[in-house]
């Protein structure tokens, strides 16, 4: 028999929830700044249904209700269910694909009269709950290829619905999950990769216009910072997923010297293109990898030589990537990030008044509702995307350092409760929280400060929209009911 540890109510982690509510007030309010203009002097109006005060306040509501009705749902039936959930949102988002009208050249709203619905944003529950139904799985493991292919499918199913629903920013939040495979087991050769290819891609494109200075022929810093990243890349797996040091201070002192040597050659004895002999030790790394695999009988360093040719030809793919698949505004906006075009008016335009709004706001604020960059609705999506530029303004520095120290605490709360899970589906449920919370926060936070691209994503519990809100709350209280089960034992 299962035996009974305290009520569910006694079990719930309240430090969770309250956080939970103390961030959705503090959007609520940041939305009713964001939204009021000097002209409006009924405070009641911030409830009407028909302003988005009104409707965030009544989805807030929405939001509590179901949150209370999933605490009377047992962890049995949220497992049980998962896959039922999963590919009901799935074929509910690829509906939305035909049925949806075309919003700012997205399709991914359900209109209902004066109300719409953003199915993608339920998906990552549907996609959470089935991904740690999985793996709590006897037997499960992700050094097994038909298990890892299933988790693959599990996140990149929805991510491709997504897209096509033309929400690059929300398919993008389904990479989080990639940091749940890794704290269950994943190697991080994956994590690398994906992390090389970021890198690949901005230092390339970053500095593709900046040309070394004292070379009589042209050669471009971007290309040649991406060889040596790629040979500091190859050596640090060398030594630290092949175990192989001795290999991995040969390969560093050989690209070193012979980097050195062919720079100083070509800038004092006779002229020549020094990125040549980089492609050439990049030839040389992989064959001396293969030789040292073949005779040590290492097959981790095949892997590592892999690396580097498929590092090689994925950056020479960037560039036709950049200018020939991404559209017109992505190139710009990706531009605008590296600094290689100032784009004010333009793709430029809503970083460049969010930073107005918060730099306008100084230490302690303008108040609350006295925010004049957003009063003047300068920034365009400032209760949605862009709701964190409302709080630097009227709140200033210390406002806002406390919103990010409220996140904080917030995620790392969802930490401590995913850690202390007795089995894998507690476990991966609360760590895909972490992953989807923390992309949002802190992807969000970064493009208003232009620091990350402008991707379009919420955010939690600030930015408007009944969807995402509620979404978020799903998610939340499913784990919280989760958590008040984790001390009972069959």
């Amino acid at each position: 028999m299962e035996k009974q540890r305290g009520s569910i109510i006694q079990s719930l982690d309240w430090m969770t929830i309250a956080l939970y509510a103390a961030l959705a007030v503090m959007g609520w309010m940041a939305i009713c700044g964001a939204g009021y203009s000097y002209i409006d002097t009924d405070i009641w109006a911030f409830f009407d249904l028909s302003e988005r005060t009104g409707k965030q306040a009544m989805w807030m509501g929405v939001s509590v209700v179901v949150g209370m009705v999933l605490m009377f749902i047992d962890k049995q039936s949220y497992e049980f269910s998962a896959k039922f959930i999963y590919v009901a949102l799935i074929l509910l988002g690829i509906l939305t694909i035909f049925i949806s009208k075309d919003i700012k050249g997205s399709r991914s709203w359900i209109t209902i009269g004066s109300f719409g619905i953003q199915p993608a944003e339920f998906m990552k529950f549907g996609t959470t709950l089935t991904l740690a139904a999985l793996m709590n799985k006897y037997g499960f493991s992700l050094q097994r290829k038909n298990d890892f292919l299933k988790c693959l499918a599990i996140i990149l199913l929805p991510l491709v619905v997504i897209i096509c629903q033309n929400e690059t920013g929300s398919a993008l939040v389904y990479l989080s999950f990639f940091i749940v495979l890794y704290r269950e087991g994943m190697t991080g050769i994956v994590l690398l990769a994906a992390i090389s290819a970021v890198v690949y891609f901005v230092v390339g494109i970053g500095y593709e216009h900046v040309m070394f200075t004292q070379l009589e022929q042209p050669v471009s810093v971007g290309p040649y910072a991406v060889t040596v990243i790629i040979q500091l890349f190859a050596t640090g797996m060398v030594a630290f997923w092949c175990h192989e040091k001795r290999t991995a201070m040969i390969m560093l002192v050989v690209n070193s010297a012979v980097a050195l040597l062919s720079y100083w050659t070509a800038v004092y004895l006779f002229s020549f293109n020094i990125l040549y002999v980089q492609y050439f030790m990049l030839l040389l790394n992989v064959v001396y990898l293969l030789v040292r695999a073949r005779l040590g009988r290492q097959s981790l360093l095949v892997w590592t030589a892999l690396f580097v040719v498929v590092s090689t030809l994925f950056f020479h793919s960037c560039d036709y990537v950049f200018n020939n698949v991404m559209k017109p505004h992505q190139k710009v906006r990706i531009e605008v990030l590296l600094g290689l075009k100032e784009d004010l008016a333009g793709a430029g335009y809503n970083v460049h008044q969010s930073k107005i709004a918060i730099g306008s706001g100084g230490l302690m604020g303008k108040g609350f509702l006295n925010g004049t960059q957003t009063k003047l609705k300068y920034v365009p999506e400032q209760d949605t995307d862009f709701i964190f530029c409302t709080i630097g303004e009227e709140q200033g520095f210390m406002g806002s350092a406390f919103v990010l120290v409220m996140f904080v605490l917030f995620v790392l709360r969802l930490l401590v409760l995913a850690e202390r899970q007795h089995d894998t589906f507690g476990r991966v449920y609360g760590y895909s929280l972490v992953s989807i919370f923390f992309f949002h926060f802190f992807i969000n936070i970064g493009m208003v400060l232009g620091i990350t691209p402008v991707i379009g994503i919420p955010l939690p519990f600030f930015s408007y929209g009944g969807s995402s809100f509620l979404g978020f709350s799903i998610l939340l209280f499913s784990f919280l009911r989760i958590d008040a089960e984790r001390d009972r034992r069959l």
